[in-house]
């Protein structure tokens, strides 16, 4: 792991190159031990130039716990830097102070005990406000969405989208791109697309039968006399990660040699600052930065990062907003010459007792939500432990998940999508049917039932090992690990592909997985065209209904080595 130290240095460096951070002002508040809206969004204002960030938000309309990941391992040169950082050690290396309240917004250390002094987080008529703030002091800041905003919700499910649609409408997006958006099916897409009053940005998405771009490839602002580009970069990996039948006139990729391209024209036609808008994820997009030449700034997205900081990969700043609306980053320019002279960057976190809502964008929520407001609020159970999903191997949502496969599906072993949306609920909590659904909703979640050889089980988690631990952040196109039910493994995260689990045993018995012998498994979210079972949320509904209360055991099921 680089030492504070080490990373301070850079971060100097970046300073002594362009400007300061709102890293500073968080500590203040630390000390202060209290939280104001004036604090939250205090900013001087800087420069030419404001760019407003949010990315990930999963159509979480509402304040929300989101527990931070307690396992976030890197690879290689990545390891033990930022965003593979948490916990005590994302505290030591920004000095922040334990049990204040940016400790409780970054990291999952005493989340339950700090959640009860400082609250939910996030709600977009609370970002609403942060954004509206910034605008009434800086009128032309540019506000960029970085994808997965459409899905994650009961109601963007049953509305296909609409909802969060007509709320980033509301909000008043100058230009986003896209990931989990491709769920709803292309047609769907074009659908919304064609309506938008911004443009849907994504250098990286072809047509497939012409291998011609659909989309734009940036979109051109005129800002304090400065020309500013943004060039969208959508998931370049969605055959892999999502059901490629959905979509299938496109194809994706990451597209560097065009990316320079891009960068290249839109440099020949006189831009002064070249912005990425990008869903390919931090690891990526920091290889992408240091391979491909003239980006100032990449807004990165996909791997739900966090990090109060930008990072700084050769002369392209990194900024990275976190997820589900629990932040909103204001990036402040100083854009003259043709280049960037500076620049003044805060991570305004969303705290929704704190933040006052907008009255007419909280309007507009209910609104949306008054159709469902019966399903979504019906109460399913209660919970005696800490649900949460993030972290690079399981979460008590995702053992709770599979435990409901396994008892409602009659399964041996159960396998649960290692996704990294999900917002958590506090011990005591109500479960509701929003709840659960804020953890399982989309287009293709059938749980399916079905013989799975030890061989091929093997097989499985070695490829989804391999797409989250090579060291070449380019092949790096999984999420979190797959989550397991019934089975117990051992994994090398250091060792090459195929070799990295080993001691797979059926958790019943003890007995180590036979590769010959064929098990019932269950699972969802399958990518395969015409999966059939019930509906995952359905299966995890019966469960909780029949647990009345959930408690659960903590997870030692999977052994990690090579850290």
């Amino acid at each position: 792991m680089i030492s504070r130290r080490e990373f301070l240095q850079a971060s100097v460096a970046a300073s002594a190159l362009y400007g300061i951070s709102g890293f500073g002002n968080w500590s203040k508040l630390a000390a202060q031990q209290a939280l104001s809206e004036d604090d939250l969004l205090q900013f001087d204002s800087f420069g030419n130039v404001s760019l407003i960030h949010v990315t990930d938000i999963h159509a979480q309309v509402r304040p929300i716990w989101f527990r931070e990941p307690e396992w976030n391992i890197g690879i290689g040169e990545a390891k033990g830097r930022p965003p593979h950082v948490v916990g005590q050690d994302f505290i030591k290396m920004f000095d922040l102070k334990p049990g204040s309240p940016e400790a409780y917004a970054l990291t999952y250390t005493d989340f339950e005990a700090l959640g009860r002094t400082y609250g939910r987080m996030g709600g977009m008529d609370r970002v609403a406000r942060v954004v509206n703030a910034i605008r009434a002091e800086r009128p032309d800041a540019i506000l960029l969405d970085g994808g997965d905003t459409w899905h994650g919700s009961m109601t963007s499910h049953l509305t296909r989208g609409q909802d969060m649609v007509n709320v980033m409408n509301k909000l008043g997006v100058d230009a986003m791109t896209s990931h989990w958006e491709w769920t709803f099916g292309q047609d769907r897409v074009h659908e919304i697309v064609d309506d938008l009053p911004f443009p849907f940005l994504a250098q990286n998405i072809f047509e497939r039968e012409w291998e011609d771009p659909e989309f734009d490839d940036y979109a051109w602002f005129e800002r304090g006399g400065a020309k500013v580009a943004v060039i969208g970069q959508a998931f370049p990996y969605m055959p892999i990660s999502n059901p490629g039948w959905m979509f299938p006139d496109y194809s994706f990729g990451i597209r560097e040699r065009r990316m320079q391209e891009m960068v290249d024209e839109v440099r020949s036609q006189g831009a002064d600052l070249v912005v990425v808008l990008s869903h390919n994820g931090f690891p990526t997009d920091r290889q992408m930065a240091r391979r491909v030449s003239g980006i100032d700034i990449i807004l990165t997205g996909h791997t739900h990062d966090a990090i109060p900081e930008p990072v700084l990969e050769g002369q392209t700043l990194l900024i990275a907003s976190g997820s589900h609306g629990k932040f909103v980053t204001r990036l402040d320019l100083d854009v003259r010459d043709g280049r960037l002279m500076g620049f003044r960057h805060k991570l305004i976190p969303v705290f929704a007792d704190v933040i006052t809502p907008d009255p007419d964008m909280a309007a507009l929520i209910e609104a949306e939500r008054a159709p469902f407001k019966d399903q979504l609020e019906e109460v399913i159970g209660h919970t005696d432990s800490l649900l949460y999903r993030r972290g690079t191997f399981n979460g008590t949502w995702d053992d709770l998940i599979v435990e409901a496969i396994m008892s409602e599906r009659d399964t041996e072993i159960a396998m649960s999508p290692g996704v990294r949306w999900g917002t958590s609920l506090m011990p005591g909590d109500a479960i509701t049917r929003e709840d659960i659904h804020n953890v399982t909703t989309m287009t293709y979640g059938q749980c399916y039932r079905m013989e799975m050889s030890g061989e091929t089980l093997k097989a499985t988690l070695e490829d989804v090992a391999e797409n989250i631990f090579n060291p070449d952040p380019y092949f790096q196109a999984g999420g979190d690990m797959v989550r397991m039910g019934g089975l117990g493994y051992r994994i090398d995260v250091t060792e090459a592909q195929g070799s990295r689990i080993s001691d797979m045993v059926l958790l019943a018995t003890g007995e180590a997985i036979d590769p010959a012998r064929n098990y019932i498994v269950g699972g969802w979210g399958s990518v395969n065209e015409g999966t059939e079972g019930p509906q995952i949320w359905d299966v995890v509904e019966n469960h909780i209904r029949k647990l009345g209360r959930v408690s659960l055991e903590p997870n030692s099921s999977v052994q990690v080595t090579g850290l």
